[in-house]
């Protein structure tokens, strides 16, 4: 069901292709990239967008790292290229916590993605989109192209390297695996190794967009619109969203109400379903199937002590100011998973819990409470340099 405002049938995929409006986006072709798996991709080619403006030495610039759907569209309005507004709009920009007239701010759409960097609808070397021959990566290839895009940048250390979700497991394998590469870190909602549970919640929205018809074994690029995988895409998405909130604001915005001009009892929708239609909806005309299983694979592969002597081991390499900030409410990164990830990090306070009934979306909802702790972070000398910042103006 379209939503409001949205005709036709959804696209086979919602993802970025040449010859879109660019909206913010700049590109950096960072060549080819050795992943994890020893498998080697080609010509890879990285969006991001930036705001503000870098030091001669670079040492101002901040990394954001989105999480699973997001992009690289961190600030700004919706329009050409970018059908959606910036998700940490509040975040960024003169008098913001990241203060644009003080801090030069990085944004990369991931490795995987759908937003303008290479990934499953991409074009391949061969001229077709690469679909189900884009090789399985992870968050430590993920960071590996950061780093190149950072080489190309002439970045040699993050002030901050910050993100919730996915863009959380992103920051921390930063620090871990390029200590001397981030002199602050701030992971909001996220884990250092996904558990079972998680695992078990990615599995059955993979089974839902692998199991229609029109994923073609992930070769769908070519369908028309209405033919590409969006219903397994869109239940994928309504699994997850129930995931992103917590049970009591869900009980509090919709309790057992029928959706307005419905009448549950003879098939109509209740509320709570039409808000996860409509979230449906809209991610499956943004968005691409391919990258959603790709970016989720990887997520389930998170493990930042995997080969590194476990978890305690591989945190204790990082070097970085750090503070880790769980969610209240969260039901899918639980404050405990925040918990020891806090406690294994060096030197880091005890996890910052924002309190919100918003559930595991608290980190991209109260963003007030995360500009605190940018803004704290920010005052506070980094590792591995200890140079404090310099004051602004």
């Amino acid at each position: 069901m379209p939503a409001p405002g949205e005709v036709g049938p959804p696209p086979a995929s919602g993802a970025w292709r040449p010859g879109d409006p660019v909206g913010g986006r700049r590109f950096c072709a960072v060549g080819d990239l050795r992943l994890e798996s020893g498998e080697v991709l080609p010509d890879v080619v990285l969006a991001y967008e930036t705001w503000g403006e870098p030091d001669a030495d670079r040492g101002n610039v901040v990394l954001v790292c989105h999480a699973l759907t997001g992009d690289s569209h961190v600030s700004g309005p919706a329009g050409e290229g970018h059908p959606s507004p910036g998700w940490w709009d509040a975040l960024v920009g003169p008098g913001r916590a990241l203060d644009t007239r003080r801090w030069c701010v990085v944004a990369v759409n991931v490795l995987g993605g759908c937003q303008g960097s290479t990934g499953p609808s991409s074009t391949a070397p061969d001229g077709r989109p690469w679909g189900s021959r884009f090789p399985a990566t992870t968050v430590r290839d993920q960071v590996a192209a950061e780093a190149a895009l950072a080489d190309a940048l002439g970045v040699s250390a993050w002030a901050l390297v910050l993100g919730g979700s996915m863009g959380g497991m992103r920051a921390l394998e930063w620090a871990v695996d390029r200590p001397e590469r981030v002199r602050r870190l701030l992971v909001l909602a996220s884990c250092a190794a996904s558990s079972a549970d998680q695992i078990a919640w990615s599995a059955a929205q993979l089974a839902a967009v692998e199991g229609d018809a029109g994923w073609a074994g992930g070769d769908y690029h070519g369908a028309a619109d209405g033919e590409g995988p969006h219903r397994g895409l869109g239940v994928a998405r309504r699994i997850a969203h129930t995931t992103y909130r917590s049970a009591e604001e869900l009980g509090e915005r919709f309790g057992r109400a029928g959706q307005p001009g419905e009448d549950p009892s003879r098939g109509g929708r209740y509320a709570v379903e039409s808000y996860l239609d409509h979230h449906a909806d809209k991610l499956v005309r943004r968005f691409d199937a391919g990258s959603y299983v790709v970016l989720v694979r990887a997520m389930n592969g998170h493990d930042v002590g995997r080969g590194r002597g476990g978890v305690a081991a591989a945190l204790g390499r990082v070097t970085a100011t750090a503070t880790v900030a769980a969610v209240s409410s969260d039901r899918l990164y639980p404050v405990r998973d925040s918990e020891v990830l806090a406690a294994a990090l060096p030197g880091s306070p005890p996890v910052r819990v924002l309190e919100s009934p918003a559930g595991h979306d608290g980190f991209l909802v109260e963003v007030e409470a995360v500009g605190a702790l940018v803004r704290e972070l920010l005052a506070a000398p980094g590792g591995p340099t200890g140079l404090a910042p310099r004051p602004a103006g």
